[in-house]
């Protein structure tokens, strides 16, 4: 059985309030990836560039992006996951060995390609590796998703309390 589950921490303002659409550039990529972009060409980026939690969840509500859960079947299940979301795991099991056929599986569960993609992992370090290998095989708009699902280390060595996907209240589930 799921549930659907807010996550800890008070989610920013706009998460609640009504949508507020993403700005198109004339070429028709949403402003803030287009500013992603930029970002990623100046720190020598291999890979589209990043955005944050909740600048993924508003690409996605506003049909601007796709999101794709790189985590394995096994953190979906007992971490948690975003409902709706495809999964194309990065690796996998407990030695988390990668997955030869990411960038195949990707392009057919994903949309192909020139889909304009986002990439979560648990803390955005996985997804920016599956998002420049993504890039290397020819997909021309996958962005990583930063701090993740659960977000980064805090003091305790604990994830949850600084940043990610869940500490801002955006929309998971846990079976």
């Amino acid at each position: 059985m799921s549930t659907l589950s807010i996550g800890r921490g008070a989610a920013p303002a706009a998460v609640n309030s009504p949508a507020a659409p993403v700005s198109s550039s004339p070429g028709g990529l949403p402003e803030v990836l287009l500013e992603a972009r930029r970002l990623a060409a100046e720190q020598g980026l291999p890979y589209a560039g990043s955005v944050s939690p909740v600048e993924a969840w508003q690409l996605v509500q506003d049909g601007a992006a796709s999101l794709v859960d790189v985590r394995s079947p096994e953190e979906l299940t007992f971490v948690g996951r975003v409902p709706g979301v495809r999964n194309v795991a990065w690796a996998s099991g407990t030695s988390l060995t990668r997955n030869p056929r990411f960038v195949k599986e990707l392009e057919s569960r994903a949309g192909g390609r020139s889909a304009v993609l986002l990439l979560l992992c648990r803390s955005g370090k996985r997804s920016a590796e599956a998002a420049a290998a993504a890039t290397k095989a020819g997909f021309a708009q996958v962005f990583n998703v930063r701090e993740g699902f659960e977000g980064d280390l805090d003091a305790s060595q604990q994830r949850g309390a600084l940043g990610g996907w869940r500490h801002y209240g955006l929309p998971w589930q846990q079976d």
